[in-house]
């Protein structure tokens, strides 16, 4: 691998072969939202946004990639022949608009002044041509059974797609043409051979990417049909220093996606947790999903975020736009006209978004993930609550009664914390007190 400095080894770890060319009902969820855990928290981590609709799918890969443009490249194993009008770019803030809207999340709410009478709340319902090599020089042997299918210019990008009848020629090329390959690799990329699967690949074009103007690498988005609704996530781990994250962004027509070769599991969610948690969230997030992954065996995908995209509660960000959903590959919204797609039709209309979380290397998925799309549009978040108490001073039996009940209560959201994160619960009864929040007393 290149020695340049990555922020993590190159996002998309899960579909990219990571090879550098050296060249719930809405009313349970009110609340104010406080902080959110993004993508950010977690090194070694990539971003997919995968779109499906039938056999219709886009993918898109962001790169959080440091380093000089000209030693990165990506090769990934798609299902068919590629054309150019199905590669694209996208802007990185619409991605990041996507991670920002679906990010676990810290809400908070004060209580009420219990000598207050008691509002009965009203309920709310809401509608849910191929180059081949020639026959007969060195390179015809050395890259024996590779095609050249096709080569595009893609923004500040150098596409190539190959197909290939051997591993070997199909490395020998790879590595000719800059790219640098892993131990391991042909053997993975014999399985992909094996399949029929076609190679999409793609280096930075360093002249294209100054006229465009652009000092950062953009999102790439490939389109296709298949039957196959899978990421390959096996290249990702054949040069991975340790595990890596991976945050897949489903989008959808019509409810949440799950793995069909793996277990499925929602985070523990909708917890009371001790006040200082909010100066301290991300911590807390990373610790709380180490312990989920562990309790799996790393074996499992995690289920985030899972939301009708029209609309939220707490906010983390304002749902995407159908301009923004169309552009990571909802192009079901435009197919229902001109008019709606102008702006009339509520946004997010019939895109339901699942984020999944999934920390993996090669002997804990040594599969590709496959996906199935499900008919439940269910909301689920990933949220963490403060409740702060009523520190108003009023008198009456019922505060008096509800004071008493106040360490009990801070008892059980110190056992939360420790149970949902193993930290030890009496140091974190320290932190507590020291915030204010006493557990003495507590029955």
């Amino acid at each position: 691998m290149t020695t340049s400095r990555l922020k993590s080894t190159i996002a998309v770890a899960a579909i990219v072969a990571q090879m550098i060319a050296q060249i719930g009902p809405a009313a349970a969820f009110c609340g104010f939202y406080v902080a959110k855990a993004d993508s950010k928290l977690f090194n070694k981590s990539s971003k997919v946004v995968l779109t499906r609709n039938g056999d219709a799918t886009a993918i898109t890969m962001a790169s959080d990639y440091e380093g000089e443009p000209k030693e990165f490249a990506v090769v990934i194993p798609v299902p068919t022949f590629i054309e150019r009008k199905q590669i694209g770019v996208v802007e990185m803030k619409t991605v990041d608009h996507l991670d920002a809207y679906t990010a676990p999340r810290l809400v908070e709410y004060h209580d009420r002044d219990p000598c207050l009478p008691v509002a009965v709340p009203m309920a709310v319902a809401r509608a849910g041509g191929a180059m081949q090599f020639a026959s007969g020089g060195t390179e015809a042997v050395r890259y024996k059974g590779v095609t050249v299918e096709a080569t595009y210019d893609v923004g500040e990008y150098d596409v190539s797609i190959l197909s290939a009848q051997e591993s070997d020629g199909l490395v020998n090329w790879l590595t000719d043409n800059g790219y640098r390959i892993p131990q391991g690799a042909e053997a993975v990329l014999g399985s992909y051979i094996k399949q029929s699967m076609r190679f999409f690949v793609a280096k930075v074009n360093l002249e294209r990417m100054k006229l465009i103007g652009g000092n950062y690498l953009r999102p790439l988005q490939v389109r296709y049909d298949t039957a196959k609704f899978m990421l390959p996530l096996r290249l990702g781990t054949v040069n991975a220093n340790g595990p890596q994250d991976l945050i897949i962004y489903a989008l959808t027509k019509n409810g949440r996606v799950e793995a069909s070769n793996y277990p499925t599991v929602k985070l523990p969610s909708d917890i009371d947790v001790p006040l200082y948690v909010k100066t301290d969230f991300g911590r807390f997030y990373k610790a709380m999903f180490d312990k989920a992954v562990a309790k799996e065996d790393m074996r499992a995908v995690f289920v985030e975020y899972a939301w009708d995209m029209g609309w939220c509660d707490p906010c983390a960000a304002d749902p995407l736009s159908n301009k923004e959903l169309v552009e990571l590959g909802a192009r079901w919204i435009s197919d229902d006209g001109d008019t709606a797609f102008r702006g009339r039709m509520p946004q997010g209309t019939n895109v339901f978004v699942t984020r999944l979380h999934v920390r993996y290397d090669g002997k804990s998925f040594p599969e590709d993930l496959t996906f199935i799309e499900t008919k439940d549009r269910q909301n689920f978040q990933g949220r963490y609550v403060l409740r702060h108490p009523w520190r108003g001073g009023s008198t009456c039996d019922a505060a008096k009664s509800y004071e008493a009940s106040l360490p009990a209560r801070f008892k059980r959201e110190a056992v939360n914390l420790s149970q949902l994160t193993g930290w030890s619960q009496s140091e974190i009864e320290a932190r507590m007190e020291a915030s204010g929040q006493s557990v003495k007393g507590a029955k």
